[in-house]
């Protein structure tokens, strides 16, 4: 099965330790969440795995392979990653910010435009696809980078908080997608999320870090417990409902 890998990833920013030895295998088919308090390493960690931030010592691998010796373009096209917080240079249209997730394929103009096409159907941006970025609102900018990801069709995603500027409607829709994606097209999904609640209802594996550490790692149901949520949040919270649509009651 296809893995990506850390293995004693150590990582340092201006001089202070953000992950220290973290040992990970993250397998396809999967929807893996990253969860853990703010400054954790979440962000960092997703960076990392991306092949976007240097590790101190220990390596990243796909396939057993290190990151680091993949050929860039097979990298860009294995890999894609949305940052938490998507800069767009230029005023360019919808379609056209999908269309750079292309870039890394030699591949014909039909098919960079069925990919496209596909990306944003899946985000429900079709009516958006001549709309300029600076036209668009929070929510409707955050999928536009999302689409750009989808539409480099790649063997993993990993998006840093990709639900926390949508709406209800739509962070339902871009979940059913990711777990089909998972499900369907053997995609390893990785996700950071915020939202303890969309972990345990729709990953198969929650990774749970605190101070650089993984501190919990199984399904959801394990690893946030309410054990480790007043470890590692510091709150008596509990789960209700039924699975598939827990609630968390905090206090």
């Amino acid at each position: 099965m296809t893995a990506l890998a850390s293995v004693g990833l150590a990582v340092s920013l201006s001089g202070r330790s953000v992950l220290a030895g973290v040992d990970a295998v993250l397998r396809a088919r999967e929807v893996t969440a990253i969860c853990g308090p703010n400054g954790a390493g979440k962000s960092t960690l997703l960076a990392a795995l991306a092949g976007l931030r240097t590790p101190d010592s220990g390596t990243v691998t796909l396939n057993d392979q290190p990151l680091a010796s993949l050929d860039r373009d097979l990298r860009a096209r294995t890999l894609g990653y949305l940052p938490q917080a998507g800069e767009i240079a230029w005023d360019i249209d919808v379609a056209t910010l999908a269309g750079l997730g292309r870039l890394p394929w030699r591949a014909s103009p039909a098919e960079n435009e069925a990919a496209v096409a596909a990306a944003l159907a899946a985000l429900d941006l079709e009516a958006f696809a001549a709309r300029r970025v600076s036209r668009l609102s929070g929510g409707e900018r955050a999928r536009a980078l999302l689409a750009r990801v989808l539409a480099g069709t790649p063997a993993w995603i990993l998006a840093d908080e990709p639900l926390a500027s949508l709406d209800l409607a739509h962070a339902a829709t871009l979940v059913a997608h990711f777990r089909h994606a998972a499900r369907s097209d053997g995609i390893g999904v990785i996700l950071v999320l915020h939202d303890l609640a969309q972990a345990m209802n729709h990953a198969d594996r929650v990774l749970v870090l605190d101070a650089g550490r993984i501190v919990a790692d199984g399904a959801p149901e394990v690893a946030l417990d309410e054990g480790v949520l007043k470890r590692v949040w510091g709150v008596s919270a509990r789960w209700l409902g039924e699975p598939g649509a827990r609630a968390l009651a905090v206090g």
